[in-house]
């Protein structure tokens, strides 16, 4: 459900009016920080998590804004409310300036096909570092060029390769690759630290699974290293990845079709 509404700096305005200048120099330079969370049963699921790193991200640039958690909870339940919204994602833009300017805006629920989960997604290596990658900001030139050579190419999503060949994140995504009894990804300081994220690896933990805070190499996956690989958001969950490149992954991904189970099962207990 898309809401006819929207919040600007705590009012209920129009959707349509929901919009900033051509003209206006943060919007130029992607001077913002966003989240987009997930409504379901009319009810936000971690959304004091993404408010707090929506507030770390916006400390991050040193973009100064005058509101609180306790304000943005109450602007969603505020949207949610009026327009009766069950099951949407809701993204919250957080914009710079001489006065920061608060965006709140409904979308339908972004979802995938099971089959995405039960065969697996393609995804390509793309050579790309993002700029201050602990925060969640507007500046996505980059990561909009890898996914549109990874879509020109058949695949769903493109692996941000730095300068070194370590598998940083996704353009949308953080990864966690699977070797044996170990889960490896990236530490905290190379990459953003994804509320979903953060479920994975305490899932991993609760399934038995020895977490590694290293990147992996691509060169590694290429070669075979590892038995599973998955990308994770929000929306995604834990979803697997059946190719990479030309590499194809031999897995009925038993794994992260656990991890994904049971991080949905615990966004639903967060509900109640």
């Amino acid at each position: 459900m898309s809401g006819k509404h929207a919040i600007f700096n705590g009012k209920l305005i129009d959707a349509e009016q929901a919009v900033l200048p051509v003209q206006d120099k943060e919007f130029q330079y992607g001077f913002g920080v966003y989240e987009s969370l997930r409504v379901i049963q009319g009810r936000v699921v971690y959304g004091e998590d993404h408010i707090m790193r929506l507030f770390y991200s916006a400390e991050g640039l040193g973009l100064r804004h005058p509101y609180t958690s306790e304000q943005v909870t109450s602007y969603l339940m505020l949207l949610i409310e009026v327009d009766a919204i069950e099951d949407a994602t809701i993204r919250i833009l957080l914009m710079g300036g001489m006065e920061a300017r608060l965006f709140i805006t409904v979308a339908p629920l972004l979802t995938y096909p099971k089959s995405f989960y039960n065969e697996g997604i393609k995804a390509i290596a793309y050579n790309g570092e993002r700029y201050l990658p602990q925060y969640k900001t507007c500046s996505l030139l980059m990561n909009y060029m890898a996914l549109r050579q990874a879509s020109s190419q058949g695949a769903f999503e493109a692996l941000l390769v730095d300068r070194n060949g370590l598998i940083l994140e996704g353009t949308r995504s953080n990864v966690f690759a699977f070797e044996e009894k170990s889960v490896y990804t990236a530490p905290v300081s190379m990459v953003l630290e994804g509320v979903t994220r953060d479920k994975i690896i305490k899932a991993a933990k609760k399934l038995g699974y020895r977490v590694v805070f290293e990147a992996p190499r691509i060169e590694d996956v290429l070669a075979g290293r590892f038995n599973e690989l998955c990308i994770s958001s929000t929306s995604m969950g834990a979803m697997p990845l059946s190719m990479v490149d030309d590499y194809t992954f031999n897995s009925n991904f038993s794994i992260i079709t656990a991890i994904h189970t049971l991080i949905r099962q615990w966004e639903l207990d967060a509900l109640h």
